[in-house]
């Protein structure tokens, strides 16, 4: 069932109004009725006959006949059989504002389980429980008790908290914010944040989604949605829960585990949301993909009447990584004809403190003509002569007339811009309070312009020996074994065109000597053991051997001095292994996350891995462009070009690595975790090498 009946209802009834002002259910009738909606509203209260001049029923099979859609404010023990009541009268969308489940622990959780399972009996759709409502400004529907129906416009908003909604819509009231629908979808025992984003999507009304949401639930689901529907409207998210304290007081705010917050930033990067970190931010950025046409390109223009907030912004263009646009010739020369002979005719274009409003329009009117140019940034400051209300009315005229570049508005200044903000605001015009805020809106508009426009996503499938992975993974499995030795990793990394060092298990010295011998010089040797995960934190890691006498000695030393460091770890002996020679060492690694599955990881290899903490993380399945990014989101990605003459490795290499890797584990879901440290890349046409790898499995994984 689609969510029209939420958003569009012909009748809704309140049950649980309250006749005491303050009361939630007598907040929830009155924002219904102060906002204008048409349809019918029925009361429900067995103690009162009529609540705001609106007729109050004992039941809600009283009513005699069906309401489209029914608002719960009573006590968490009495929804159940109110639900049942809905459902048996066959009122198909429900909003639970009752608090009391799983956010307060077992015995609400137990009672919010009982909720779901009558919703799915009946084919009812629940919004809520634990929730403020939901509003609908085209439907003139405020069924929330969160203030006052605000203006429509093109912004759909989706809320994990209600309290926050609330403050969302005391400020969209205060600055003339439009929206299309408003949601507050609590404790998701129903309806989540799918739900609403699909919902949304489909709205015509709908320009750009945004919302607050502390935990995702169907991962796989949210992903593929999500990078469809950013295709061809934008999601701009504030994802709280992102630090250890954040993530609890998300848990016991909606009763939800909060996601990882690794795993969050890969979701987003990979499906196209936009993260902002604030709801002024949210808002700067929403607005503009609500109002304005986007860009076509990197290009801004500057208008200003002040040389100092025109510097400030051509820095922030520079800083962003955005173009400073070249007026043409003939651009110019139009503005040389009319503007004072000190104006700067050049980007920034200072038409001088005494500007008026007639000055603005030419600048503005002209500079938006030029092909060169694909945004304006247009700046007042409030000085003696400066006509900030009628300089407004200008650039509206102006914007209505050309609309196929974005405007942004930067009237600095307070009270003696009061006038003109409004009237920006009233008409849609995106309006900044610093260029900087305005120069970072045009940034993420062209980001997201740039990832509407990119190539399809093709993830490249080689060929492998998957059978044998399959035989490995399924003794491991069968005997409970959770981690998979080194050689047998390897056996798997093998299977999917990975190349190894060669190497055998060796249980005594003269035993180690002869297999170096076979090898050849330099030699490695390594514990051997399925309880030591970390080799070389317990001396069990020895490089560079280059005789039989110290691969003797190295032997000996490692067989007496591990066991005494870890007693009960079973030694099965010491692999020795041909050293790989010259090349630079990176981390391949994979994470298998409980909500969106295997995340890879990429870095600097070896012990730097930890010392640096320089890693990029994205979700698998791979493509070539997105493992190659992978490595360009590191600070190190240099010194794998090469710098200061050194050669650089093979980089194609490596984003090939990072692609078998990642059909691996996708393939195989009961791979929990996944290093191979170090792999040993060197310039191009050298095979990498994965030196080392562990692995753990089980059973059940994502």
């Amino acid at each position: 069932m689609s969510l029209e009946k939420f958003f569009e209802p012909k009748s809704v009834a309140i049950i649980g109004t309250s006749r005491q002002p303050g009361k939630v259910g007598h907040e929830i009738l009155k924002n219904i009725i102060d906002g204008g909606y048409k349809g019918k509203i029925f009361g429900v209260n067995p103690k009162t006959e009529e609540v705001e001049g609106i007729k109050c029923y004992k039941s809600l099979t009283e009513i005699g006949e069906v309401p489209d859609l029914a608002v719960i404010v009573i006590p968490a023990k009495f929804v159940i059989s109110t639900l049942e009541e809905c459902g048996k009268l066959g009122t198909k969308a429900v909003i639970v504002i009752t608090a009391g489940f799983k956010e307060i622990g077992k015995a609400g959780a137990e009672l919010e389980k009982e909720l779901a399972k009558i919703a799915r009996r009946y084919g009812i759709r629940v919004i809520g429980p634990n929730c403020l409502g939901i509003v609908a400004p085209g439907s003139k529907l405020n069924a929330s008790f969160g203030g006052d129906l605000p203006d429509s416009g093109g912004i759909g908003y989706i809320s994990q908290s209600g309290a926050l909604l609330a403050s969302i819509l005391d400020m969209a009231n205060t600055n003339h914010i439009g929206f299309s629908k408003l949601v507050s979808i609590g404790n998701k025992a129903d309806v989540d944040e799918l739900d609403v984003i699909e919902s949304l999507d489909e709205d015509p009304e709908t320009k750009v989604i945004a919302g607050y949401l502390e935990s995702i639930g169907n991962g796989d689901a949210f992903v593929r949605a999500a990078e469809r529907i950013t295709h061809h409207k934008p999601i701009v998210l504030i994802k709280a829960g992102g630090t250890a304290a954040g993530a609890k007081a998300a848990s016991s705010h909606t009763g939800s585990l909060a996601g990882g917050e690794t795993a969050y930033e890969a979701v987003f990067a990979r499906s196209g949301i936009i993260r902002c970190n604030s709801i002024k931010q949210q808002f700067d950025y929403a607005q503009a993909f609500a109002c304005s046409p986007m860009p076509n390109g990197a290009r801004v223009a500057v208008i200003t009447n002040a040389g100092g907030p025109g510097i400030m912004t051509a820095d922030a263009i520079e800083r962003q990584g955005l173009t400073f646009a070249k007026p043409s010739k003939e651009t110019i020369a139009k503005l040389a004809e009319q503007l004072p002979a000190a104006a700067n005719l050049y980007n920034p274009i200072d038409i001088l403190g005494d500007a008026l409003a007639d000055r603005y329009e030419f600048a503005i009117d002209t500079v938006l003509d030029d092909e060169n140019v694909d945004a304006i940034v247009v700046l007042l400051t409030p000085q003696a002569m400066t006509q900030s209300l009628e300089t407004a009315e200008a650039l509206i005229k102006i914007a209505k007339k050309k609309n196929s570049k974005p405007i942004f508005a930067c009237f600095l200044g307070a009270a003696k811009v009061s006038d003109a903000l409004k009237l920006l605001r009233v008409n849609n015009i995106p309006q900044y309070d610093s260029p900087e805020n305005a120069v970072d809106t045009l940034r993420v508009m062209n980001n997201y312009v740039r990832w509407k426009n990119r190539p399809k996503r093709v993830v490249k499938l080689f060929g492998v020996n998957r059978r044998k992975v399959e035989t490995i993974i399924e003794k491991h499995l069968r005997q409970g074994i959770r981690e998979v030795g080194e050689m047998e990793a390897k056996e798997i990394l093998e299977a999917y065109g990975f190349k190894t060092p060669k190497g055998s298990i060796a249980t005594t010295a003269d035993q180690a000597a002869n297999i170096a011998e076979t090898l050849g010089y330099p030699v490695v040797l390594k514990i051997w053991s399925p309880d030591i995960i970390h080799k070389s934190d317990v001396g069990g890691v020895k490089v560079g051997l280059k005789s039989a006498a110290e691969v003797k000695d190295a032997f000996d030393l490692m067989m007496y001095r591990i066991p005494k460091k870890i007693p009960n770890a079973h030694i099965l002996g010491v692999l020795v292994q041909e050293m790989c020679k010259g090349g630079k060492e990176v981390i391949l690694g994979m994470n298998r996350d409980p909500q969106f599955g295997p995340l890879m990881m990429f870095g600097m290899g070896g012990t730097m891995v930890e010392v640096l903490k320089d890693v990029s993380f994205y979700l698998a399945p791979l493509t070539t462009d997105e493992a190659r990014q992978m490595l360009k989101n590191t600070r190190t990605y240099r010194m794998l070009e090469g710098v200061r003459g050194e050669e650089g490795v093979d980089i194609d290499a490596i984003a090939e690595g990072l692609q078998r890797l990642s059909q691996l584990v996708t393939e195989f879901p009961q791979i929990k975790e996944m290093d191979i440290n170090p792999y040993v890349v060197g310039r191009a046409g050298i095979t990498p090498i994965a030196v080392d790898a562990r692995m753990s499995v089980e059973e059940g994984s994502k």
